[in-house]
Parts: structure tokens; C-alpha cells; sequence
């Protein structure tokens, strides 16, 4: 982490928490440690340490930003979540709010600079995406190229791509991914079922899979 990354993480969580390594409480569940933040900021730093790194990733395989805008994102998100602790419902997850407000601030961010939310998806993650999607071998991946099919999958209709992306890439359940986006269960489902036979015609349109 460089010196510009650690300055933002220590005003953030000099307001907002600063126990980032507190012993023990790193043990707590998230449901336990919002509690304690209620009550005091600084338990707010624990759980900033503990989704820090998997919602950084989550903005850059959404979005086009770059390191710095990303962190600004996250950073603005968190503060909307330690302000509204008190309205965090407990019968769903803190992970799925928590990825619900870094997308609405991704969005948000892209809106107000009027540019259009591209996603940014790197080599392991393609391959980890068609391995869970398609029946495509990674020989057969590196011999069409993988920037040839990165297009193909960069090109989905945003709706199923971030359903693909919340399921196969974040790993998340159908109950999380119907928290994140705020959908049914039944159009989770459909997302996720026509978002793969869209990639699959996709694909073999451009003579990758058969």
C-alpha cells in the first residue's frame, strides 16, 4: 500500500474507526462488531479492514476507474454506511449492504461525470468466468485469445453481466446477489440463466464455442 492509499485509509478511519488490529475483535461476527460501532466509531475500523480489499476489487471488475477514483468511491461508501448504521437491516448480510452501497456510489460517480460503466475484467478472471459459464478448455481460451473473448463478455447487456459477475466472480448466493441489486429471487435466476446462454451465442457467433 503506497503512501497516498495509507493517507486516505488513516482520515477515514481516524473519523470513522481506528481499531483496525484490535485483538480479538477480529473474532467478531459483522452483527457484533455494527453494535459495538453504534456505540463507538472506532469498531467501525474493523469491518472497514475486513471489506476493504474484496469492494475494492468488486468497483475495478465493474467499472473502468482507476486506483485512486476507486478508493474515493470506497472511501464515500463507507462513510454513507457508518451514517446509516442505524438503518442496516440485520436479516440480511452487512457484505450484501455494504456491496449494495458501493455500487449505487459507482453508479452515481459514473452519472455525475456522465461517462458510461464499463467493466474491467483482467486474464484470472475471464478464465475463472467461462470455466464456470462455458464449456470452453483454457487451450482453447488462449488459442481465439483471450482479449477477443474478453469483448465478447464485456459486450453482455450490463443487467446480466453484473449478475455473471456478482455469482461467478464474487461468488455470491442468490439470496446475497437479490440484497446487492435489489431484485427478486426469480429475476436473479433469469439473470443469471439468460446472461449465460447470451454469452454462449455470443461466443458462438464468433466461432469460439460450438
Amino acid at each position: 500500500m503506497n503512501a497516498k492509499e495509507n493517507t486516505k485509509r488513516d482520515a477515514l478511519s481516524e473519523k470513522y474507526g481506528t481499531r483496525m488490529t484490535e485483538p480479538g475483535y477480529q473474532e467478531k461476527t459483522d452483527a457484533e462488531i455494527i453494535e459495538l460501532a453504534k456505540g463507538n466509531a472506532d469498531f467501525f475500523g474493523v469491518l472497514m479492514e475486513r471489506y476493504e480489499t474484496p469492494l475494492l476489487r468488486y468497483i475495478h471488475r465493474i467499472s473502468s476507474f482507476d486506483r485512486d477514483d476507486a478508493e474515493d468511491i470506497l472511501q464515500e461508501s463507507f462513510i454513507k454506511a457508518y451514517r446509516n448504521l442505524n438503518d442496516f437491516d440485520h436479516d440480511s448480510k452487512f457484505s450484501s449492504w455494504m456491496y449494495r452501497i458501493v455500487r449505487n456510489q459507482t453508479i452515481d460517480v459514473a452519472r455525475k461525470r456522465k461517462i458510461r460503466v464499463t467493466v474491467s475484467i483482467d486474464e484470472h478472471d475471464l478464465t475463472h468466468i467461462l470455466r464456470a459459464t462455458t464449456d470452453i478448455e483454457d487451450e482453447t481460451a488462449r488459442k481465439y485469445d483471450l482479449a477477443r473473448i474478453n469483448v465478447v463478455v464485456r459486450s453482455l447487456p450490463e443487467t446480466y453481466r453484473e449478475a455473471l459477475i456478482l455469482r461467478f466472480l464474487e461468488e455470491k448466493s442468490y439470496e446475497e446477489i437479490m440484497d446487492i441489486l435489489h431484485l427478486p429471487k426469480g429475476t436473479v435466476a433469469t439473470l443469471i440463466s439468460r446472461g449465460k446462454k447470451i454469452l454462449h451465442e455470443n461466443l458462438s457467433k464468433e466461432g469460439i464455442e460450438r
